[in-house]
């Protein structure tokens, strides 16, 4: 196995820095060179991923130490990233910010994978002070591999010319300076930019790319990156052999689109066979399936069409009263619920597998990281098993009725709640895990849809 892994961290100094814009455009400017270039997110973000993918053309993945851990960590940067000429990670939130006591941070990851750091400054409003913050990164942690910065919204030649003097001044070299360009503004919404499901915004890409080009060096950022330490004794890949095939149906559309690549692929590792359909679209089940998986998305941004799609909402209402394994995540939570009332107070009709209704907010109801022990026997996994998770939403439950399945802990406050609910086959919650992270809560599920045995035709009327 290959150990000189071409890799760099594109950090900042907070959220808003614009570091998922300079990430794209790098990815995108490295792709233009013929490389084969492998993309990551730090932390459990869905969309910068997709944002990502668009700009290098292939899927890139998360390195989350909270829902993963270390170890399988390690593991799938080093499965995805062998065939790389180059792997960039893109970090989440400022250097320092994580989960309690710093965990997932991208210092953190950034210390995991022995990458070296860029530093990305919002330098719209400050001058030479922007050097300083520089200073105050690199020092505040020394450990970390500090290789340098690049600016960004700045507004002038000049501007650059002041900043740079002060970081030669003090030895941090600066690999380019991008200028403000109202261009380059990703689309935005409660969660965090539009996903690309829905905007596959190319143009931007194609600017930002070009601007990335003229403004960073790049080159110097490959030689960088080529000069990466050599990962030593990481682990090994496990490749499961699967002995049977087992047909999931997974929700995929403009609606449903939060899923981990490496989580869904822990599945098929485990002989599943994924089925995507789209509920805004299709109008029956796949046949012959034997499980139901609903992750995370937007339905309320869609809840009109979801609502109009009768005949599979019935479909999936009678599948869960016949007991077929059923999976949901946040989104996929609310669209199981009876009622959806979006933003303006209107209300939609959705699965009614679950007596309740998701109500939209216009305040951020919860995020960050979660442990969950399940109370009771269930589709994936014994009472008493603990998971990890993570949770981000702007709804919140209505009257919502049902065998609580989950107590929760939250890491960073320690306060204690029930989530989520458990009805026949069916296990539903706002929190998101990652399969390759829980692969006991995997293996559950998979059995359980086993035993179900799948219907014929997929006839669940």
């Amino acid at each position: 196995m290959k150990n000189n892994f071409p890799r760099l961290v594109i950090a900042a100094v907070q959220s808003g820095s614009g570091k998922t814009t300079i990430t794209a455009g790098l990815l995108a400017a490295l792709k233009k060179r013929g490389l084969d270039v492998q993309s990551y997110k730090v932390g459990p973000d869905y969309i910068d991923t997709g944002w990502h993918t668009l700009a290098s053309g292939k899927i890139s993945h998360n390195l989350d130490s909270w829902l993963v851990g270390e170890e399988k960590l390690k593991e799938i940067f080093i499965e995805t990233s062998t065939c790389a000429d180059i792997s960039i990670i893109e970090g989440v939130m400022g250097l320092y910010d994580g989960g309690r006591g710093g965990v997932s941070s991208t210092a953190e990851i950034s210390k995991l994978i022995n990458a070296p750091v860029i530093l990305v400054i919002d330098a719209k409003s400050m001058g030479t002070s922007a050097a300083a913050v520089a200073l105050g990164f690199r020092e505040f942690d020394r450990t970390i591999n500090f290789a340098g910065v690049i600016l960004n919204r700045l507004g002038s030649d000049s501007h650059k010319k002041m900043i740079v003097e002060a970081l030669d001044n003090l030895g941090i070299k600066c690999f380019g300076a991008i200028k403000r360009n109202d261009e380059f503004i990703l689309p935005e919404r409660h969660l965090g930019l539009v996903p690309t499901a829905e905007n596959k915004n190319l143009d931007a890409i194609k600017k930002i790319c070009a601007a990335v080009e003229e403004q960073i060096d790049v080159d110097a950022l490959i030689d960088l990156a080529k000069k990466s330490p050599p990962l030593e004794n990481f682990p090994k890949t496990l490749n499961l052999k699967p002995k049977t095939l087992t047909k999931i149906a997974v929700a995929k559309d403009e609606a449903f689109n939060f899923y981990y690549g490496e989580s869904l692929k822990e599945l098929e590792r485990r002989g599943v066979e994924i089925i995507f359909f789209s509920p805004l679209n299709d109008e029956k089940l796949p046949e012959n399936i034997c499980g139901l998986i609903i992750g995370g998305g937007f339905p309320e941004m869609f809840a009109a069409r979801l609502e109009k799609n009768k005949k599979l909402r019935a479909e999936i209402f009678s599948a869960a009263e016949n007991g077929l394994p059923i999976f949901a995540e946040c989104g996929g939570f609310m669209y199981l619920m009876k009622n959806l009332i979006d933003f303006d107070g209107k209300s939609f009709e959705m699965c009614g597998a679950i007596c309740g209704t998701a109500i939209m907010t216009n305040k951020l109801q919860t995020v960050g990281y979660v442990e969950a022990e399940i109370l009771n026997d269930c589709v994936i996994g014994k009472a008493g098993e603990k998971i990890r998770a993570h949770e981000f939403h702007f709804s919140k439950e209505l009257e919502t009725s049902g065998e609580k399945i989950f107590k929760c802990k939250r890491m960073r406050t320690g306060k204690e709640y029930f989530a989520g609910v458990k009805k026949k086959n069916l296990v539903a919650s706002y929190l998101h895990i990652h399969f390759a992270g829980c692969p006991s809560t995997a293996e559950n599920f998979i059995d359980a849809c086993k035993k179900f045995g799948g219907v014929l035709n997929g006839n669940y009327q």
